[in-house]
């Protein structure tokens, strides 16, 4: 029979630590379910499908134009450099993230980890959570940048060919595809914000949970539209 002291003694030692990491993804979870939940109710609740219609929309208008303008080619453009300046940006990160991790024994990482333990594996632990987060972040805007690329493509294409996989509505699939990879890089970031305070202290990690969730909500929800719109009419995904 194992013997349990030894994961008593190390669950002792990481007690606190292990209960707010908890707590923190928990409040996190539950406030996605949360926003899942309203989205099936209101499609109009979120910004996020409301953006996911308006590209659809774009696609099908630009499509039926026959050429896309200067301001679409601009706007394309535009979600390009705001992708791959924020995969720069991650790397930036994740390479100052690495020089963290020999400064374990710094006293002045400990000054407000009052109730946390001190340890340097613990220490290592959550400087990899950090860099696996900076990491989706990175692929994700990697991702977003390869997609919008390929729309530049695909929106050129005349609708008068008749190409079965090069519909308004498979393009406009396609740039949902980038505009969702985007969003989850912005949240991995937003993410960063709880695991950074945690490397001060787990209480302090719970408290920037608590204090991300209201930010996160003024940033997803939509201004309230006054008239019904079907759920047809809305992609009802949350991003």
């Amino acid at each position: 029979m194992p013997d349990l002291s030894h994961y008593a003694e190390w669950f002792s030692t990481f007690q606190t630590d292990i209960v707010s990491f908890l707590v923190s993804v928990t409040v996190l979870i539950l406030y996605h379910a949360h926003l899942r939940s309203k989205t099936r109710k209101d499609p109009t609740y979120t910004v996020q499908t409301i953006n996911r219609t308006a590209r659809r929309l774009w696609v099908e208008t630009l499509m039926n134009l026959g050429k896309p303008d200067v301001i679409a080619v601009q706007t394309l453009r535009n979600s390009t450099m705001a992708a791959t300046f924020l995969a720069s940006t991650a790397v930036l990160l994740i390479m100052g993230v690495l020089t963290l991790s020999s400064q374990s024994q710094s006293s002045a990482w400990q000054v407000f980890n009052t109730f946390g333990a001190n340890h340097p594996e613990l220490w290592l632990f959550k400087l990899l959570l950090l860099l696996i987060n900076l990491f989706v972040a990175f692929f994700s805007f990697s991702m977003s940048i390869r997609v919008y690329n390929h729309v530049g493509f695909l929106i050129n294409v005349p609708l008068s060919l008749n190409h079965p996989a090069l519909t308004a509505k498979h393009i406009a699939a396609h740039l949902n595809s980038a505009g969702k990879y985007y969003s989850i890089g912005m949240r991995t970031y937003y993410y960063c914000v709880p695991l950074v305070f945690w490397l001060f202290g787990p209480q302090l990690m719970v408290l920037a949970t608590l204090g991300l969730v209201p930010l996160l909500y003024k940033h997803d929800r939509a201004p309230k539209v006054h008239v019904t719109i079907p759920r047809g009419e809305l992609d009802g995904e949350i991003e």
